[in-house]
């Protein structure tokens, strides 16, 4: 399967750092906030990343990341001339995908939990579109899915002000190979962006949107502001001297992934 991180955006939230380098180029903690969507991908068993970047960027991310042999995986890169939202990366990606379905992350998500591999590999052969659901404390900071007692998704929100659930999106989505066409069709949002909720609203209106929740003690941050980088980082540090495991290291997700199969 294929993986698409889009690392692209002006990351305004963590201005004036952002100025000068791409969000994503940040540490978090001991690793480049990079490494920790792109281990996702691996652990889920993708193994051709495509990375977008904003053109100023392209050549520090081919500099730290490489074709990506040195983690056993192929890396290639696309520009995002201009962010217009999240619906924009499957048009950006629509050569490299070649009609086929893929995992699109967000390339400042921060995914953590026990059995999260496994669970993700179940996705490969995925028809329409699976999405995952989140409890959060404040979801109308976020895209807020509603969903049924059978788990199916009544409804889709972006930031509302009032939520029908407290259940977020976070950024990491499957999708087959109609996403293409339903982004093509989208019209740019009030803001003047494709809304990567239209796209999940089209598949929900054919019935093929699937919602997994993320199970209690799945950890997720999007990293996108000071506070929620400051925690990534204060999480894994405590994880990693306390237990003494890498999270968020491609090459270790690789061997994890090697022995789970």
């Amino acid at each position: 399967m294929k993986g698409v991180i889009l690392a692209g955006g002006s990351g305004t939230r963590l201005h004036p750092l952002t100025k000068i380098t791409s969000k994503q180029l940040l540490p978090v903690f001991d690793k480049p906030m990079i490494y920790y969507p792109l281990t996702t991908l691996i652990l889920a068993g993708v193994s051709e990343v495509l990375i977008i970047t904003r053109p100023e960027d392209s050549s520090s991310f081919e500099r730290l990341l490489g074709d990506g042999s040195d983690f056993g995986i192929e890396i290639t890169y696309s520009i995002q001339e201009k962010p217009a939202g999240l619906a924009q990366a499957p048009l950006i990606a629509e050569r490299f995908l070649n009609g086929e379905g893929f995992c699109l992350i967000l390339g400042d998500n921060f995914l953590y939990g026990s059995g999260l591999g496994r669970k993700l590999q179940n996705l490969t052969n995925i028809q329409g579109s699976t999405i995952f659901a989140y409890n959060v404390s404040d979801p109308t900071q976020y895209g807020v899915v509603e969903v049924d007692s059978s788990g199916h998704a009544l409804s889709i929100e972006e930031k509302p002000k009032v939520p029908k659930s407290d259940l977020a999106i976070p950024g990491l989505y499957f999708f087959d190979s109609e996403i293409i066409d339903i982004c093509k069709k989208l019209n740019p949002s009030a803001r003047g962006e494709l809304e990567i909720t239209d796209a999940l609203k089209e598949y929900m209106r054919r019935g093929s949107l699937k919602v997994e929740i993320l199970p209690i003690g799945t950890a997720w941050l999007d990293m996108g502001s000071f506070e929620s980088l400051l925690e990534a980082g204060e999480f894994v540090h405590i994880v990693q001297s306390r237990q003494g495991i890498l999270i968020g290291d491609p090459l270790t997700a690789m061997k994890t992934r090697s022995k789970t199969n």
